[in-house]
């Protein structure tokens, strides 16, 4: 591939951030005394909070890529620490809910709050079609990323 094409800069530039933002992730476990995939699992659990998505600790186990073991193991850890609770379903008691407590929410928005209005700030220079475009490349490179997660899982060997 030729170093000077735009599509392949691009792809350097999105590397780049996501290195950044990864170790700025990595410098809020440290502080907090978490693992990566601690933070990891908050952000999915954030994230799906703010769709009104439900969490379970099996639909978290696959957003982290883990097993059952491994989704216990870190549920526990992030409910010692009070940064999640495990709720039981009221129209299915058999069924397990998470839950992100405030503390989690306060101890994120003290470390990223600053860097967030940053970014929105940052933003503000955009216009609105700039944004749509922006938007859309995003969301368009995060599909292709899951895609190609999901193509490399499914293919892996020993997975039959």
């Amino acid at each position: 591939m030729d170093d000077q094409d735009p599509a392949l800069q691009l792809v350097h530039l999105l590397r780049a951030v996501t290195v950044e933002l990864d170790l700025f992730g990595a410098e809020f476990a440290d502080d907090n005394g978490l693992h990566p995939t601690d933070v990891r699992a908050l952000i999915h659990l954030l994230d799906a909070g703010r769709a009104g998505r439900t969490a379970t600790p099996g639909w978290l186990g696959a957003q982290l890529g883990v097993n059952s073991a491994s989704t216990t193991a870190l549920i526990d850890r992030l409910e010692r620490l009070g940064l999640v609770r495990r709720e039981r379903d009221t129209r299915d008691r058999r069924r397990v809910l998470l839950a992100v407590e405030d503390k989690a929410v306060s101890m994120g928005w003290s470390f990223f709050g600053p860097l967030i209005d940053e970014m929105v700030a940052a933003m503000a220079s955009f216009d609105e079609p700039e944004l749509a475009a922006v938007r859309r490349f995003l969301l368009s490179m995060r599909d292709v990323v899951a895609a190609g997660r999901q193509g490399r899982r499914a293919a892996a060997p020993g997975d039959a």
